[in-house]
Order: C-alpha cells, then sequence, then structure tokens
C-alpha cells in the first residue's frame, strides 16, 4: 500500500448528503478535508460498469486538478430480484425528469412498482445489499480501493427521515430499525459495539481504508 504523505485530502463528490456522511467517518482519524464542490471543480462524467471505475474516474480526476490524494466514494443498493439493480445505476435511478436534480423519493417508488412487477412481496423476497467502493488515488493515477457492503431487506412503505438516498426502505439485517430511522452513530456502528467494523456499507469501506493506510500516514 502507498503511504500518505499527509492527512489533507480532497474528497471527490458534489453529493452533500454523502459528503457529510464522509466527513463524520473521517473525523475520527484528523484528516483535513476539503470536497470537489466546494473546490469548484467540474463532476466528470461516470461512464463505468462497476463501482470501482466510477470511484476511480472521481478520485483521479479530483487528484489530477487538486494535486492531492483524493477519495472518492461510489455507491449504491443492488436488490436481488432486480438482478441487482439499480447497482451502479443507483443515482441515475433518481434523476428528475426535467433534469433538474435528483428525487430519491421518486427513486424508491421505482424500486418498489419493479419489485411488484416481480411480486416480490415477502421478505425473503426483497433481499439486496449496499455496496460501497472508496477510491484512494493520486495525481499520478496510482489508486487504492476499499470495498464495504452489508445486507438487507427492503421494506415498504419508507421509514425515517434520517440520512440520505434510499436510506428509508433498507432494513439491515438483525435491525428493526431502518438506516432512514437510525442515528448517524448507531448506522455507522460507533452505538453498536462493533468496533471498527461498522454497520453500515461506507462503514465498513472506511474501517478498511483506516485500517491499511492510516497507519502509514505520515
Amino acid at each position: 500500500m502507498r503511504a500518505l504523505s499527509g492527512r489533507e485530502i480532497v474528497v471527490a463528490t458534489h453529493n452533500a448528503g454523502k459528503l457529510a456522511e464522509i466527513r463524520e467517518l473521517l473525523a475520527p482519524y484528523g484528516f483535513s478535508a476539503k470536497s470537489a464542490g466546494e473546490l469548484g471543480l467540474a463532476e466528470p462524467e461516470e461512464t463505468g460498469t462497476s463501482f470501482e471505475a466510477n470511484a476511480y474516474t472521481k478520485a483521479f480526476s479530483a487528484a489530477q486538478a487538486t494535486g492531492l490524494p483524493s477519495l472518492s466514494d461510489d455507491s449504491g443498493l443492488c436488490v436481488d430480484a432486480l438482478d441487482g439493480d439499480p447497482g451502479v445505476y443507483t443515482a441515475d435511478w433518481a434523476e428528475k425528469p426535467d433534469g433538474t436534480g435528483r428525487d430519491f423519493a421518486m427513486a424508491m417508488e421505482k424500486v418498489e412498482a419493479a419489485l411488484r412487477e416481480r411480486r416480490a412481496s415477502q421478505p425473503s423476497q426483497r433481499t439486496g445489499r449496499f455496496v460501497a467502493v472508496l477510491c484512494l488515488a493520486w495525481p499520478d493515477g496510482h489508486a487504492e480501493y476499499f470495498r464495504g457492503e452489508v445486507e438487507g431487506t427492503l421494506v415498504w412503505p419508507p421509514r425515517g427521515t434520517r440520512g440520505f438516498g434510499y436510506d428509508p426502505v433498507f432494513l439491515p439485517d438483525g435491525y428493526t430499525q431502518t438506516f432512514g430511522e437510525m442515528e448517524a452513530g448507531e448506522k455507522h456502528g460507533w452505538e453498536a459495539g462493533r468496533g471498527d467494523l461498522g454497520l453500515s456499507h461506507r462503514a465498513r469501506a472506511f474501517a478498511k481504508f483506516a485500517n491499511s493506510m492510516l497507519e502509514n500516514a505520515g
């Protein structure tokens, strides 16, 4: 693993909800982070067919533009009954028809409609997982990847107003609250006695990032 020479990085995202969550996860590790959005960087087109490919596109673009190591996250909801959809197109499912932004309430309804078309009404037919892939890229193109997943069931109607994206319809295995109902500390595993593992997909990816990279930070 390549060592980080310092604790200043760029978070390659323009998503306010994702940025807030990443900053919460970075805070305990002493990193100073600015986002691509705050720095006025353009959003690169994500044309990859895997979480790793899209994460690299974002991280490398920000690293080239700033000269700093850049951390990106590409994540999504993969539903078994929908053959893994929306997957890498999770955010695309939330795009408003008029192109004015994203509407995740609409996206959750799309997922539910697709499940009903497949007649997936029982919990055993509504399984899936959240996947997060972190990419830490340097300006010379070198990159490291960290993947986290959490299994769960899709519920309907949505429950809770916390978190962001599809959180209100995702019930993680072994829990009675959706991610949309959980406090941030519980969602990330800080209050669940899980140590470095974490609960959420993003927290699990960050645990791998911390364990493999921070010990080498300068």
